[in-house]
């Protein structure tokens, strides 16, 4: 059994206008997010997006699981992001180049040099990044991103470059390492790679391509979220669509043509 998710289409200052035509026909609008809603609402551990950027995101951070349930969160957010498409200045920010003090992070998201302050990394196509929670971290510009992550809606921003909306400075650094964060599982994943790019401990990454992705497929039962970036994907025989999602609580009968790609999640 699968069911394909709902779409969620979400409309941001700071998304784009040229979004691939998979996805649909927005006209002029500015389209930052795709989200896909499970069937489970909340209680569905892992949440995946889609996130178009024209201008850089709002530096951010999240809770652990701990810091997030005290806050009244059902859980924490750990997520990394599978870069699919950056213009050829695009960057991503994650963690700090130096560390510091909370204090000195806090006056920083004051005026502005909390900017400075990141570690701006050059993006590509195909760069993969894993963000802790804990992490200070923004998205950039000239961007095309596939996000997996702990299904909840808390995000601090620290700095969000003077647009009209809140700041959570107290809450985020409650919560910030404020010091360089690299993560082991961080690094390339070429379009033809299969294998596991996480592996717990919130939730299970697989990077499925061609027709030997079904080596790797899972053959127990589980929560699985399948999401094609490519054409050519098909579950239990039927086309599923870049642009489109599926769950499904057996992955066996996931195939891919050749030169095609997907993701594959389910919790840890």
């Amino acid at each position: 059994m699968f069911t394909r998710l709902q779409t969620l289409v979400v409309e941001k200052p700071w998304g784009r206008t040229d979004i691939p035509s998979d996805f649909g026909d927005f006209g002029e609008r500015r389209i930052g997010e795709i989200w896909f809603a499970h069937p489970d609402g909340d209680e569905a551990q892992i949440m995946v997006k889609f996130l178009f950027t024209s201008e850089r995101l709002s530096i951010q951070v999240h809770p652990d699981d701990v810091a997030a349930q005290a806050a009244g969160y059902p859980r924490g957010k750990e997520e990394c992001w599978l870069v699919l498409d950056a213009k050829p200045d695009a960057e991503l920010g994650v963690g700090l180049v130096a560390e510091t003090t909370r204090e000195a992070v806090h006056d920083a998201a004051l005026d502005g040099t909390i900017v400075d302050m990141i570690d701006w990394r050059r993006a590509r196509a195909d760069d993969f990044v894993y963000n802790q929670a804990g992490t200070i971290h923004a998205i950039g510009a000239g961007l095309t991103v596939v996000e997996v992550q702990q299904n909840v809606d808390c995000t601090y921003r620290l700095y969000d470059y003077g647009r009209p909306r809140e700041l959570h400075l107290e809450a985020g650094l409650a919560v910030s390492e404020t010091a360089p964060r690299p993560d082991p599982r961080d690094g390339r994943v070429a379009a033809n790679d299969n294998r596991l790019l996480v592996d717990g401990p919130h939730f299970r990454l697989l990077h499925l391509s061609g027709s030997d992705a079904a080596e790797l497929l899972p053959q127990h039962g589980a929560d699985f979220t399948f999401t094609p970036l490519s054409p050519g994907c098909s579950i239990s025989g039927e086309e599923v669509k870049l642009g489109e999602c599926v769950a499904t609580d057996r992955a066996d009968g996931i195939a891919l043509a050749p030169g095609a790609r997907a993701l594959l999640c389910w919790p840890a």
